[in-house]
């Protein structure tokens, strides 16, 4: 009778829209889903997914929370962090200008749940910004023209191929997502490619893919093409939106190029004015080493 209980509840548990992952220590040492009394700005709420793939992968809680410091160093700007994929107060969606995700995409996208979705929706209907990175933009088929609508692209198993090989971006059209982001290297980070593009969709980062990475007919028709891996998108029913494939290596975020294209691609969704220079997106090295799930850590972090 025990034996069959167990199964009930964990049947029960497989079910549920999100599971509970426990903080470590180091973690829970940052605030979560606070505003400071006197928060002054456009609230910018980011959504970290739960932890997920090998130590100095998928880093979502540690990534957001060196995003939420990156962008408190920018005026005009509240950052807001919720852990394990959705704010336990879900008012936060509803006040949010702009709401970033960094978590599992395909069917652990935290947000598919029916209730979640609607309130996704009302937010982006009122013209909140959105921002998803690395594998959020690969979205069930069900939801795909819906989510493609409000990002400008999502990444589909029909057309889309994806992997891990060492790019370069050099030159970036004049957006204000790319104001003061210099020519930059991310070695052997996780890539998605070959999206489904919205009309209007703004390419910013591209770069050039190996050929062994083009896994489907429609990949590998169009060889030796730079592949959109980022871009800007502003929605026709009004809201901004901006979309970056990479951000799988952790140690990536110590690249200035990366760190200041996320940071003023946030800032822009957000509504906010992005500096002629750039955002501010000062890093700590030894931050880059903190706040990870409770994995065994990787040695070193790579900077530029």
């Amino acid at each position: 009778m025990r034996f069959v209980k167990f199964l009930s509840l964990f049947a029960i548990s497989l079910n549920c829209a999100s599971a509970i992952f426990a903080l470590s220590p180091e973690q829970s040492e940052v605030v979560l889903e606070q505003l400071p009394s006197n928060a002054k700005g456009a609230r910018v709420l980011l959504i970290a997914g739960e932890p997920s793939n090998k130590p100095g992968q998928h880093e979502y809680f540690a990534g957001c929370t060196l995003l939420a410091n990156w962008l408190r160093q920018n005026a005009e700007v509240v950052a807001v962090q919720a852990a394990n994929g959705w704010p336990k107060d879900e008012s936060l969606i509803d006040k949010a200008q702009c709401i970033v995700v960094f978590a599992d995409g395909g069917p652990k996208l935290p947000f598919l749940e029916p209730a979640r979705m609607a309130r996704m929706a009302a937010a982006i209907k009122r013209g909140a910004g959105l921002v998803m990175l690395h594998q959020a933009v690969d979205v069930p088929r069900s939801v795909s023209e819906e989510i493609g609508d409000w990002l400008g692209a999502v990444w589909q198993p029909d057309i889309g191929s994806r992997g891990h090989w060492d790019m370069e971006f050099n030159e970036f059209p004049s957006h204000p997502v790319t104001r003061g982001v210099s020519a930059f290297a991310a070695p052997l980070d996780g890539w998605l490619f070959n999206l489904h593009f919205r009309k209007g969709a703004i390419p910013l980062v591209s770069g050039l893919v190996p050929d062994k990475n083009r896994s489907t007919a429609d990949a590998k028709a169009n060889l030796g093409r730079a592949e959109v891996i980022g871009w800007a998108y502003e929605r026709p029913s009004g809201g901004r939106s901006f979309g970056f494939t990479g951000c799988d290596l952790h140690r990536n975020w110590g690249v200035e190029g990366q760190r200041r294209l996320v940071v003023n691609g946030i800032l822009w969704a957000a509504g906010i004015e992005v500096p002629l220079a750039g955002a501010s997106a000062q890093n700590e090295p030894r931050d880059l080493l903190r706040w990870m799930d409770d994995k065994v850590k990787p040695v070193a972090a790579a900077s530029q």
